[in-house]
């Protein structure tokens, strides 16, 4: 889930389990269910970050595999999933317009073929590390609304991929990417023993180590390092810990504390 180059060829075997460079498995949503996360997000969580909002919120997800997960988020942020025993959804005031990125094209084919909301939920392939295809992609995109910034960003288990495919140096662009094209951003990252079990998948193998890993200066405690880099380097706050999944991930909300003009009204 996340950038960069062209996924591994699959061969004719089927997916290896592990062979997958950039986060992207075939079967994630399988061994890390969506509602692992969603279950963590309170009810109303749109309202109580956009309560003026009007127009039609805007998200981005970056790294949404095969959408499994995005349309939980899409479900769970608009009280879609409890519709059957309430009258009126919690957000059934909000519209949300939700931008979901990969870098596997596959991937994305599947997340449109089985997307149960097309006319909200966008599914793109994109290599989101790449300037000359994201610049004019995400401009367009928020072009088409009259918008300059998303109000919501979801980076779900995918820093640790950017991480080992582009280094220190990458992960910091990155996370200042997303500082930059979200007012609020909800990150999960990966504790850094991810980062030692997906090293030791790759030699089992027979693949090259990733090209970064050994020379990482930003590990151990990543979700204290990503946490200082967005508030210290990326003019964003810390809003709220929804504390940590099943397989020990934490889901952290911030908020830039730049201004913007479109704001949250």
């Amino acid at each position: 889930r996340g950038k960069m180059a062209a996924p591994v060829s699959r061969g004719s075997r089927g997916p290896e389990p592990g062979a997958a460079p950039y986060g992207n498995f075939p079967n994630y949503s399988r061994f890390h269910p969506p509602e692992g996360r969603v279950s963590l997000l309170p009810q109303g969580l749109l309202s109580s970050l956009f309560p003026a909002a009007t127009r039609p919120l805007l998200g981005l997800d970056v790294g949404c595999n095969s959408g499994e997960l995005s349309v939980a988020l899409y479900q769970h942020l608009l009280g879609l999933q409890d519709s059957n025993s309430s009258p009126e959804p919690p957000e059934a005031g909000k519209e949300l317009k939700l931008l979901c990125c990969d870098i596997d094209p596959e991937l994305i084919r599947r997340a449109q073929q089985s997307s149960p909301f097309p006319a909200s939920i966008s599914f793109a392939s994109l290599d989101i590390m790449d300037p000359g295809a994201r610049e004019p992609f995400l401009s367009s995109y928020l072009e088409s609304f009259g918008r300059s910034s998303f109000d919501i960003g979801f980076c779900m288990s995918v820093t640790m991929w950017i991480h080992l495919n582009h280094g220190d140096r990458g992960l910091l662009e990155f996370l200042a990417l997303l500082a930059s094209l979200c007012t609020f951003l909800l990150v999960e990252p990966q504790p850094w023993r991810c980062y030692r079990a997906a090293a030791r998948r790759l030699r089992r193998l027979g693949r090259h180590d990733f090209e970064h890993f050994r020379s990482l200066r930003i590990n151990g405690d990543m979700a204290q390092s990503i946490t200082r880099i967005l508030t210290q380097e990326c003019a964003m706050e810390l809003v709220c810990s929804f504390g940590s999944t099943s397989w020990d991930r934490s889901l952290l909300l911030f908020k830039s504390t730049s201004a913007r003009a479109e704001g949250s009204d």
